[in-house]
């Protein structure tokens, strides 16, 4: 696919650690032997030496020498990253006995490596759950300042649309947070615009979605985009954004200039901002599987370094895009 041809060849000009913390899984493995083969990213894989290495020999991946390999029972920094543990979490009740357990966890390990400057990124959840993923992410590495709500970001391509980004869109909240109020809302529209600058390369043109466009309905949901839109405005004045806006306004150039005249997104949206997590999982999996849209993620946005989860079902093909796109993350911060 053209797109993600283009997200590795961004990752590849300036590469970016990678953690891996599932070092020892099959489809991770082969993975990172892609990645390192394609130079999209320096890939530090956690896991025993002796076990990944004699599992690249018994699956031939040659490239697996390429990569640093770390051994969560016996790293050489495991002290500074224990000392770090306790001052960011003996307030919370950590205890040195409790670190020195955690710190020997591949999920602690990575993100305590990225605190400390170490790598620059992460993906695991090929083996684990999103929430034994997310839960270190969250209490060490910890959200970007101004941002208190991670999101999920996706990108949406249609086939034969003019609409969008030549059909292609960044959507979002497809999968963290529920029912965002208007602070927590204008947070997601903003780490979407930033998201869709980092991985797309494009200038994002935001619209906060509603079933009302500028006024056309009165209810408390609409009040909350509304809200949302205004608080963005002032958290972000440089970026292009408008609500609240239909769908069709937000997309369809003749409908956006009927329905909202003299809005500068109206019918040239590319970001697609859900009113609630509900209507976005929905409505991307309806596009995805009647209309024959391609989509890749969720990317989880708003932590302050790119960590993301990925499906427990997922290809190797699927880590080599994400591997990819958390380096573009990367990049931009």
């Amino acid at each position: 696919m053209e797109l993600l041809e283009r997200i590795k060849k961004q990752a590849a000009s300036n590469r970016k650690r990678i953690v891996l913390a599932e070092g020892t899984e099959e489809r991770t493995l082969r993975a990172a032997n892609e990645i390192l083969g394609e130079s999209i990213a320096d890939i530090i894989l956690i896991g025993n030496p002796a076990e990944v290495n004699e599992l690249a020999e018994q699956w031939r991946l040659e490239n697996i020498s390429k990569a640093t390999i770390i051994d969560p029972e016996n790293c050489a920094k495991s002290e500074e990253y224990i000392e770090k543990m306790l001052e960011l979490r003996a307030s919370k009740g950590l205890t040195r006995e409790q670190a020195e357990k955690l710190i020997k966890n591949p999920l602690y390990l990575a993100v305590l490596m990225i605190k400390c400057g170490d790598a620059d990124g992460e993906i695991a959840g090929a083996l684990n759950t999103t929430g034994d993923v997310l839960r270190p992410a969250l209490q060490y590495v910890k959200t970007k300042p101004g941002i208190s709500v991670v999101s999920g970001a996706l990108i949406l391509i249609t086939k034969d649309n003019p609409y969008g980004s030549n059909g292609t869109f960044m959507v979002a909240d497809v999968a963290v947070t529920p029912n965002p109020n208007a602070n927590e809302l204008a947070q997601i529209a903003v780490s979407t615009a930033q998201t869709t600058k980092a991985i797309l390369g494009i200038e994002p043109k935001v619209a906060m979605l509603s079933f009302s466009t500028k006024g056309s309905a009165k209810h408390e949901m609409v009040d909350k985009v509304i809200e949302a839109t205004q608080i963005a405005k002032q958290m972000a004045p440089e970026l292009q954004i408008d609500g609240e806006l239909q769908a069709d306004a937000a997309i369809v150039p003749g409908i956006g200039s009927s329905k909202a005249p003299g809005s500068t997104i109206a019918g040239k949206a590319n970001v697609l901002v859900f009113p609630t997590l509900e209507v976005g999982n929905i409505s991307y999996k309806m596009v995805q599987r009647l209309g024959g849209a391609e989509a890749i993620g969720p990317v989880l946005q708003g932590m302050a370094a790119p960590i993301n989860d990925l499906s427990r079902g997922c290809s190797v093909s699927d880590i080599v895009a994400m591997v990819a796109i958390t380096a573009c993350q990367a990049q931009a911060e």
